[in-house]
């Protein structure tokens, strides 16, 4: 059997593996109204592709007009992550995105790839969402939110980590970062991966095409394509 080379592979959560029907929203919404007295803060954002410390941070120089105070974001943060469960319970729209968890199923049986995340989730954040999309168990490594506001930074940071954890070394062009946003292709550029978009999230394909990434899917309802490239 032909030999193959190690690949790290870093998967977003949002948009890519599973649609949380606004349950992050919902528990970010109720932190900022605890903790700052706004309202419907995420109306105030977009926050596609940003990292949870960097949308709170926006929505507090945005609604607020100031910059954050020592400890704001780490304060509403921790009160997020305290909603996270119950508003995942109740989220009548919560699912997995096509393909899930048949193709980390055929991902996982290969022992060149080494499954990973590159989310802007905190690290408990992404935790508690995939363990309830029952997802969780198929990774090994990650790039988080808590790491580093910006997402390059973090995906740099997860790529060391699973770096660690191959048997041997990972050349750059086996690197892949897979996600719906054109954060996620800017800032897997930036760390040095190739990029995989995914038209599943809140971003069209033709504008994901317009930011050029190495490799651009519909979805992964068809597993196929996709492990083709990781042959």
């Amino acid at each position: 059997m032909t030999h193959r080379q190690p690949k790290l592979l870093l998967f977003d959560i949002d948009g890519t593996l599973i649609l949380s029907g606004g349950a992050g929203g919902a528990a970010l919404n109720r932190a900022c109204e605890e903790i700052l007295g706004v309202q419907n803060a995420m109306a105030a954002v977009n926050p596609g592709g940003m990292t949870d410390g960097a949308i709170v941070r926006r929505i507090i120089t945005t609604v607020l007009g100031r910059p954050p105070e020592d400890g704001e974001i780490e304060c509403i943060l921790r009160r997020y992550l305290e909603h996270l469960p119950r508003s995942l319970d109740g989220s009548t729209r919560f699912r997995l995105l096509p393909g899930f968890p048949r193709l980390l199923d055929a991902l996982g049986e290969r022992p060149d790839i080494v499954l990973g995340l590159g989310t802007g989730n905190l690290a408990e954040g992404a935790r508690i969402k995939l363990e309830f999309a029952g997802l969780f168990h198929y990774f090994r490594f990650g790039g988080f939110g808590s790491d580093a506001e910006d997402r390059a930074e973090l995906l740099r940071r997860g790529i060391e980590r699973g770096k660690a954890l191959s048997p041997q070394p990972v050349a750059p062009e086996h690197i892949f970062v897979i996600g719906d946003t054109p954060h996620d292709v800017e800032s897997g550029r930036r760390a040095g991966a190739r990029t995989v978009a995914v038209a599943t999230g809140s971003t069209s394909r033709q504008e994901l095409a317009r930011h050029q990434p190495d490799y651009l899917f519909d979805s992964f309802a068809d597993a196929k394509p996709f492990m083709e490239l990781m042959a």
